[in-house]
């Protein structure tokens, strides 16, 4: 189990892992003796492995449902509910911008430079970018559009969304935790009923 040791901690520490993300690790958990071995050594801990329905991305799931995995649960929904809208108005900023048909998905790149000069040109989109990197999730507190726009991206990269292959290239590629939280807002519509009323541009998305 040594050889499982640094993946099982990057599990552990509630990491999404996709191909983008950590390919190694990735391919390594598409092995069913890996996984069956990750597994038995999470059972005591309560947890096992599960991907997105898509089979993009791992990550840890409950074993069983207690008082204190729900509790839990909990905690971890409500900081994800908070968070929602802003992810949400970012991706449709996202395929505005960038004159997307539908919402980016998982292996996208998204060119900061084009982002930035697109954003910076329309007016509209400007003032709903200032909005979003202000909010509390991006926590920019600039009013000069470059530095917003970098903040908004690095809080992403931060929050495993976006992953950048180079550190000294501007450009991040979208991460299959995105699909985690597409299946997140299909849930709250479709088994919850919850009310998405306050996002109605981002639900044509989905």
């Amino acid at each position: 189990m040594i050889e499982h040791g640094p993946l099982l901690e990057q599990l552990l520490a509630g990491a999404s892992i996709c191909q983008i993300s950590d390919e190694e690790a990735f391919r390594r958990l598409q092995d069913e003796v890996t996984r069956e071995e990750l597994n038995h050594f999470l059972r005591p801990l309560n947890r096992r492995l599960a991907q997105s329905q898509d089979g993009s991305v791992f990550f840890l799931a409950y074993q069983e449902l207690n008082s204190q995995s729900r509790e839990h649960l909990s905690r971890e929904f409500k900081l994800t509910i908070q968070s929602l809208l802003p992810l949400l108005e970012w991706m449709q900023l996202v395929q505005e911008c960038l004159g997307r048909d539908g919402a980016i998905t998982a292996g996208d790149t998204i060119k900061l430079q084009e982002f930035s000069l697109k954003t910076e040109d329309n007016q509209s989109l400007r003032q709903r970018f200032n909005q979003l990197a202000s909010d509390r999730f991006f926590k920019s507190s600039s009013d000069n559009l470059d530095v917003q726009i970098k903040q908004v991206f690095k809080r992403l990269k931060e929050s495993g969304y976006l992953h950048q292959p180079h550190k000294e290239r501007q450009f991040y590629v979208v991460t299959g935790k995105i699909e985690q939280l597409i299946e997140l807002v299909r849930f709250i519509k479709d088994e919850e009923s919850l009310p998405l009323d306050e996002m109605p541009q981002q639900e044509s998305m989905f």
